[in-house]
């Protein structure tokens, strides 16, 4: 389909507020039976008083590989979905059933959030601006001129595109594998000629660390299954605030290390938030209260 023709203003707003629609939404990804992303949008819809579902669309549990996420994404169109998250393995590969993308979602190359409204399959990315609204209720003080993030994969594009928005003059972006580090710095770059992004192996940021605002973990060491810390810990100092997007479990070794060096700390739990409460928006139209799905979220993780 033609994206480009069908990239107009309208395609990326919240839809019309409907309090008496029956909304019927959903998260496509694989292995994601245990998610906390069903309760968390249904409470805050009933507290809003909306007839509002949330179902799951595990991969696994319907037996279907990754290549079939565009036609599921379609199918759940014609069964009358009002939208869909979408998580890992298919944020890259549902935009060959869209027919447009936001501006962000084309610039970051994957899709969290898809919507449908006027016979349209529109796909967004509301990851960053869930990081970037986390770190400002969580760390409203914090200095972010200058920042080292760990990890360059689907999480760590969107950290760094949030930081980048949100003002951040240098951004070192420091991953196992460099290549994957210079690809998203090339990429991002060009978007933000006033900021310096630079990319380097995650053995090498030492220098970089002492001389950060904060240091970010966007990859997977540390949550359940991974664990460790993504960076040697004699690196952190009591000037740095540290933030990491894991949240099960949302104290990982990181969070506690920098807690106990005296670090100002932000945990996963608010990006989580943010980018579901994002997402509520553009389904329903009414926006949602953030601090009341953390609420939700922290006594769903407890």
């Amino acid at each position: 389909m033609n994206q480009q023709a069908l990239a107009s203003t309208w395609a990326f707003q919240p839809r019309r507020a409907e309090t008496n629609h029956r909304f019927v939404v959903g998260l496509l990804g694989a292995g994601i039976g245990g998610s906390l992303t069903p309760g968390l949008h249904e409470a805050e819809g009933a507290r809003l008083g909306l007839s509002y579902t949330y179902r799951i669309i595990d991969l696994d549990a319907i037996g279907e590989q990754a290549d079939k996420s565009a036609a599921l994404v379609q199918g759940a169109a014609d069964l009358g979905y009002d939208g869909l998250n979408v998580t890992y393995p298919s944020k890259q590969l549902v935009q060959d059933g869209l027919d447009a993308l936001s501006p962000d979602a084309r610039i970051l190359g994957a899709v969290n959030t898809i919507t449908f409204h006027d016979g349209k399959a529109v796909g967004h990315n509301t990851d960053h601006t869930g990081f970037i609204g986390g770190f400002r209720a969580g760390l409203p003080s914090a200095a972010a001129n200058s920042v080292v993030q760990i990890g360059a994969g689907g999480a760590g594009a969107a950290v760094a595109f949030g930081l980048l928005r949100a003002g951040t003059k240098h951004l070192v972006i420091a991953d196992i594998e460099p290549a994957r580090a210079e690809n998203l710095a090339a990429r991002l770059a060009p978007h933000f000629p006033d900021s310096e992004v630079s990319a380097t192996r995650t053995d090498a940021v030492s220098g970089s660390i002492r001389e950060a605002d904060g240091l970010v973990n966007s990859t997977p060491i540390g949550m359940i299954g991974h664990p460790g810390v993504p960076v040697d810990i004699d690196l952190i100092h009591p000037g740095l605030w540290v933030a990491d997007v894991i949240y099960r479990p949302l104290e990982t070794q990181l969070i506690k290390a920098a807690r106990g060096k005296g670090c100002a700390v932000l945990d996963g739990g608010r990006m989580v938030v943010g980018q579901a409460a994002a997402a509520f928006e553009l389904f329903t139209g009414i926006p949602a209260d953030a601090d009341r799905m953390l609420a939700t979220f922290r006594q769903a993780v407890s």
